[in-house]
């Protein structure tokens, strides 16, 4: 799914409407709600998984969605940006002056896939050349970094030791056969 720059402007001006409102009436915006104002584009309500990062002067402020379609995207936006605005546990709920610094990131993933891989310098090999957003799993542990991570950690050894302490594993697991799986995503940003 290949989604036009109108669609992505919709995506982006929804996900600051619903922490607008959510800040402004402590309910959750509904499609009754995007309808008196605008109307919906029907693409939007193909189910896709989707992660709403939330950032003020380039520093993380919140960051949640979901690796699997589970609804609407439209939904899944209004939800993952009210999650990462009032739910991210690394962060306090937003408070309304924060608003206006707030740049809002939206992620829009593809479903991901199985990473068959022969030995670790296979995986390393084949991360490196695509450097896709990566899930590791062990056990009920798991973790993701999505594609942009990359930016902050380029070293494919340093990304997965990394995702190996965030899924509360010893940062070296990734190099005894854990299961991998990778996506892409359509990524966009709102221009300030």
């Amino acid at each position: 799914m290949t989604l036009t720059i109108e669609e992505k402007q919709f995506l982006l001006q929804l996900a600051r409407k619903a922490i607008e409102h959510y800040l402004d009436s402590g309910s959750v915006l509904t499609i009754e709600d995007i309808e008196n104002q605008s109307k919906l584009p029907e693409s939007l309500t193909e189910e896709k998984g989707s992660f709403v990062t939330l950032t003020v002067h380039s520093a993380l402020r919140g960051c949640i969605g979901h690796l699997l379609p589970v609804q609407a995207l439209y939904k899944d936006v209004i939800d993952n940006a009210l999650h990462a605005a009032f739910e991210d546990p690394r962060f306090p709920a937003m408070v309304k002056k924060e608003l206006e610094d707030v740049t809002i990131e939206i992620s829009v993933l593809d479903v991901p896939q199985k990473l068959d891989y022969k030995d670790e310098n296979d995986l390393l090999n084949q991360l490196s050349k695509t450097k896709p957003g990566v899930i590791i799993k062990k056990g009920v542990q798991q973790a993701t970094y999505l594609p942009q991570v990359w930016d902050d950690l380029p070293d494919v050894q340093e990304f997965l030791s990394s995702l190996c302490m965030k899924a509360g594993l010893n940062p070296k697991e990734w190099k005894s056969g854990i299961d991998i799986e990778v996506y892409g995503v359509d990524k966009f940003t709102e221009e300030n």
